[in-house]
C-alpha cells in the first residue's frame, strides 16, 4: 500500500510512503544505476587488521557522494560519523591530504580518508603518522602500501572504477528509510543543480514593492570556493552551515535545530581547529596539551587575528536564511561570499547586510537537506 508525499529530503525528490501488506515492494518508473557501475558497493580490501563494518563502508560512501564533483584535481575528503570533517584540493594529492588533515585534525582521528588519485609515497607516509580507520583510493603506488602497513588495523581499500566518479554527477538512486513500523519510504537521491559558475544567481529579490539586489559581483576565487562548499554541503548533515577558503574546509557545522546555531558552531569549531592546528605547528602537540601561558597566548592572537581563518572565507548554508540573523554570524566574523539557495520572505535581509558588510551573496535555487 503506498501514500504520495509532498516531496522528499528536498524539493524535486519525489517520495513516497509504503505500508508491508505482503512482503513486496514495487518503486514505480524509477531506475537505478545500472548494473557493473560499481563503487562502494565492489571494494577491493588490500589490508585489514579488523573486517570493515557498516559505519567504516557508509563513511566511504558519502566520501565518494562528495569527491564525484572534484575529480579535475586532487581531492581529500576526510568522513567521521556520516559527516567530513575535512575537505581539501591542492594539485598534490600529499597536499591536498595534509590540508584536509589539518583543517579539523582532532575529528580525523579514526576516521575514513577518501582520495581520488593513486596514493603516492608521500601520502602514504603522511597518512602513517595518523591513526585512521580507512583509506579508500584507486590505487596504491608501489612502495606505498609497504609504509600504510605499518598501520596494522587500517584497512586499506582499493576503488577500481572511481576513475569513473564524474560519470556519476546527476545520477539518482533509490533511497530507502524503514520506519519502526517496518513501513518504508522511498525517494530519489539528491542530485545538487548548480555545479557550475552560470549556475549561481546574484542575490536579488522585492519585499513591499522594493527592489533589493547585492552590490558587488563575486571574484573569480569567491565563486570557486562558492561552487566547492556548496558541492561539499551535498554530503553534509542538515542544518548545516560550512566555512571554505581557498578550496578547504574552514569550520564545519552540522546537524543543528537552528541555522544561527549552527553558523555559530561552525564559527566556533573553526577558531578552535585553528588554535589546534597553530599549536601542533609551532609546538609540536595540541592546543589542548599546551601547558605554558605564553605559548597558548601566541597561538590566541594569531587565531583572534584571522578569525579563525574565517575571514575573507565564503559561508555557505544548506537552506535559506529565514532571518538576516544567521548571515550575520558570519558577516561578523569576516566572510566576503555567502552561498544558499534562496527563497525566503526575508532574502532583502541578507542582501542588506551582505551589503552593509561589502560582502556578496548568490543562489542556488535549491535546498541541501540531507537527513
Amino acid at each position: 500500500m503506498k501514500k504520495g508525499l509532498r516531496y522528499g529530503e528536498n524539493p524535486g525528490q519525489e517520495a513516497a510512503l509504503y505500508r508491508l501488506t505482503n512482503g513486496n515492494l514495487v518503486v514505480g518508473e524509477t531506475q537505478t544505476i545500472a548494473a557493473g557501475r560499481y563503487l562502494a558497493s565492489d571494494i577491493e580490501l588490500l589490508q585489514s587488521g579488523k573486517h570493515p563494518g557498516k559505519t567504516n563502508l557508509t563513511d566511504a560512501d558519502n566520501a565518494l557522494n562528495i569527491l564525484r564533483y572534484f575529480t579535475d584535481r586532487p581531492t581529500a575528503v576526510i568522513v567521521k560519523h556520516n559527516n567530513p570533517c575535512g575537505v581539501a584540493r591542492a594539485d598534490a594529492l600529499c597536499d591536498a591530504y595534509a590540508k584536509a588533515y589539518m583543517a579539523d585534525r582532532i575529528a580525523a582521528f579514526g576516521g575514513c580518508i577518501a582520495l581520488n588519485r593513486s596514493v603516492d609515497k608521500d601520502t602514504a607516509e603522511a597518512i602513517s603518522n595518523q591513526y585512521a580507520e580507512v583509506v579508500v583510493a584507486p590505487d596504491f603506488e608501489e612502495g606505498s602500501l609497504e609504509i600504510l602497513a605499518s598501520r596494522k588495523n587500517l584497512r586499506v581499500i582499493k576503488i577500481d572504477n572511481m576513475d569513473r566518479l564524474a560519470s556519476y554527477v546527476g545520477e539518482r538512486v533509490v533511497d530507502f528509510k524503514s520506519l519502526m513500523d517496518g513501513g518504508i519510504i522511498t525517494q530519489l537521491s539528491f542530485v545538487p543543480e548548480a555545479r557550475t559558475r552560470a549556475d549561481l544567481k546574484l542575490a536579488e529579490c522585492e519585499y513591499k514593492g522594493k527592489s533589493y539586489r547585492i552590490d558587488r559581483e563575486p571574484t573569480d576565487a569567491e565563486y570557486e570556493d562558492m561552487l566547492f562548499g556548496w558541492l561539499v554541503e551535498s554530503g553534509i548533515t542538515s542544518n548545516s552551515v560550512i566555512y571554505v577558503k581557498d578550496q578547504v574546509t574552514v569550520g564545519i557545522g552540522t546537524g543543528e535545530q537552528d541555522r544561527v546555531g549552527v553558523a555559530e558552531i561552525a564559527v566556533e569549531k573553526a577558531y578552535k581547529k585553528l588554535a589546534d592546528r597553530y599549536a601542533f605547528e609551532t609546538f609540536g602537540k595540541g592546543y589542548a596539551e599546551l601547558e605554558d601561558m605564553d605559548e597558548k597566548a601566541e597561538i590566541d592572537a594569531r587565531v583572534k587575528a584571522e578569525n579563525g581563518g574565517i575571514k575573507g572565507s565564503t559561508m555557505v548554508s544548506d537552506a535559506f536564511f529565514p532571518f538576516r540573523d544567521g548571515a550575520d554570524v558570519g558577516l561578523k566574523e569576516g566572510v566576503s561570499a555567502i552561498v544558499h539557495s534562496g527563497g525566503s520572505l526575508n532574502d532583502y535581509q541578507s542582501i542588506e547586510a551582505c551589503n552593509e558588510c561589502g560582502a556578496t551573496m548568490v543562489y542556488t535555487g535549491q535546498r541541501s537537506f540531507k537527513h
